[in-house]
């Protein structure tokens, strides 16, 4: 029997048939009443969290629509979005194959072993039933099992609020291990798609609830905000991701990372990132993505704050949990530091850039990526860490504004701008009205090293032992080839491009990275100069390349022997997440 709205009109309801895996098709069927005789469908061309125009039309096929029997010619409007004129509003069928062949936490997969929808790919939005309940059902092969985080419909299947809610729900099935444990008394599910790492790490499931308490103090809550949430993880060989929901989060992970010494504790730092969100993003939203238009880009100057402090946070996260060392966690944020300072695109694009031009850049970086852009996800989280230790300057901490924005937008899903972001922060120090500022549209950097010191910290650099030519290289079947030609850098002044093959230096011949010895020079003096013998395009060519004096190869976090003890006192208050 359909649910009904209050009304007594049948609800939308998609139907999804998977119960042929190995032709990699999903079935679906949209049942539904039409509020008009002007029938438009449209399939979204991205899913909130990834910036990306994805074009999911590309992988729908069939579209038919029927209404009392007869089929009913549609029109395309749009790449994505098709238009009909029905005769009166009899209820409507529409009926299409959705191709799942595409691995990622935002696309669809279906085979042999699991079936995994990202529902903004698949689900047709009937225009003027957005915001109308819908229902959805499943039909799977046996032994599967269904796996989202939708309550259940009172007749059979799931209901969403509306279709937001509906796309929101990511849906994995198939005969995997379900783990549940609760968080403040709220019920979680754990589910593996590729192993069971719960019944491998006994202690898996008492650290992600550790990890996930963490999150619910540092947003000064004493329960998740979701009142039921489902973790559904990918592990592969390879592979890194995740991606938020309200209800959920789906994370990738790869068994060789995983295998690693520091494996386990990056995958608490992912687990820690997609739980936030749950706050920050996907309820304490930018205006600009309330609502969202799922047609076209949405341009978020804001997205500094929506992913750059969750990241800063996701590396203190399970730290604050008792979970890891400091050495651990100097480990990491030194890395990320390091990753940040090693980035020469941080002088050319500036963070608000970054967050505006995620659709066309940080999506789609290239092997050129690095001189032009910085991601917004790495300086946001060095923004975060200077923003936070500034704060703690004037009595305050970065927690304490992502508190105060959840209680005045978060809780009532009440979107909030950059004249927002810059009250919240003034509130609390009024000079970082000028400097937020600055860090945000400028290209210089925080003073890094002053706010480290007030921690006991420091960076130290670490130089290469070689000569610098500005080249990175990759060993492939090809040979030697240049994946990366820094600018400005010797290479590039060369004439060497990414694509070239290495094939000789000074006449001795190159087939892997060991080959490539570049002296430094002695007493401070230049390099010698090198003949280059390349090959372009099938023909062989030869340039004079004069390397640089050895560069910055790693920078290091550490503790400062020398600092006072306040500063001490500071770093475990910081560490901690304490105010």
């Amino acid at each position: 029997m359909p649910e009904r709205d209050a009304a007594g009109v049948p609800e939308p309801c998609l139907l999804l048939d998977l119960t042929a895996p190995n032709t990699h098709l999903v079935q679906a069927c949209l049942r539904f009443t039409p509020p008009q005789h002007r029938l438009v469908l449209r399939l979204p061309a991205w899913t909130p969290g990834s910036y990306l125009i994805r074009d999911y039309v590309s992988r729908l096929e069939g579209l038919e629509v029927h209404q009392s029997g007869r089929p009913v010619p549609l029109k395309r409007l749009e790449v994505a979005a098709w238009a009909a004129e029905l005769p009166d509003c009899a209820p409507v069928e529409a009926h299409w194959r959705i191709l799942a062949t595409e691995a990622s936490v935002r696309t669809c997969e279906l085979g042999g072993d699991h079936g995994f929808l990202a529902l903004a790919g698949v689900a047709l939005l009937v225009e003027g039933l957005r915001w109308q309940p819908h229902r959805l059902e499943l039909r799977l092969p046996p032994g599967w099992q269904p796996f989202l985080a939708l309550p259940e419909a009172e007749h059979g299947g799931w209901r969403a609020a509306d279709y937001d809610a509906l796309i929101d729900t990511p849906v994995e099935a198939g005969p995997h291990p379900c783990h549940t444990f609760s968080v403040a008394g709220v019920p979680h599910r754990w589910v593996t798609r590729g192993g069971d790492l719960p019944a491998s790490d006994p202690a898996w499931l008492a650290d992600v609830e550790r990890v996930c308490l963490a999150c619910c103090r540092l947003m000064g809550v004493e329960t998740p905000a979701s009142p039921a949430y489902l973790f559904i993880q990918q592990l592969s060989e390879q592979g890194y991701g995740g991606l938020e929901h309200d209800h959920a989060s789906v994370l990738v992970f790869g068994r060789t990372a995983l295998a690693k010494p520091e494996g386990r504790r990056k995958l608490l730092q992912l687990v820690a990132h997609e739980y936030l969100h749950q706050w920050n993003v996907r309820r304490l939203r930018p205006a600009p993505l309330s609502p969202i238009d799922y047609d076209r880009p949405t341009i978020v100057p804001t997205l500094w704050f929506a992913e750059g402090l969750t990241s800063y946070f996701d590396t203190l996260l399970p730290f604050a949990a008792g979970l890891g060392t400091e050495a651990d966690l100097l480990d990491d944020l030194g890395a990320d530091l390091s990753r940040y300072r090693l980035t020469p695109g941080r002088r050319v694009q500036s963070l608000r850039e970054s967050s505006q031009e995620a659709w066309v850049k940080l999506y789609r970086a290239d092997a050129h990526a690095p001189d032009n852009q910085v991601s917004y996800y790495l300086k946001g989280a060095v923004v975060a860490l200077a923003l936070d230790l500034h704060l703690r300057r004037h009595g305050s901490w970065l927690g304490a504004v992502l508190q105060r924005l959840w209680h005045s937008h978060g809780r009532w899903r009440r979107g909030y701008s950059e004249e927002d972001l810059r009250q919240a922060f003034t509130a609390a120090a009024p000079d970082l009205d000028g400097l937020l500022s600055d860090w945000l549209t400028g290209t210089d950097d925080p003073d890094l090293d002053g706010y480290l010191a007030d921690v006991g910290l420091r960076l130290e650099a670490d130089v290469s032992r070689q000569a610098e030519a500005g080249w990175l290289l990759e060993a492939t079947p090809a040979g030697l080839q240049l994946r990366r030609v820094r600018r400005n850098g010797p290479a590039e002044r060369a004439g060497l491009q990414v694509g070239d093959e290495l094939l000789a230096l000074d006449g001795r011949r190159l087939r892997c990275d060991d080959d490539v010895h570049l002296a430094p020079g002695s007493d401070g003096e230049s390099p010698e100069p090198l003949e280059v013998l390349f090959c372009r395009d099938g023909r062989v060519r030869q340039c004079h390349l004069q390397p640089t004096i050895p560069q910055v190869e790693r920078w290091r976090l550490v503790a400062d022997p020398q600092a006072p003890a306040t500063a001490l006192e500071r770093r475990q208050r910081w560490g901690r997440l304490d105010p």
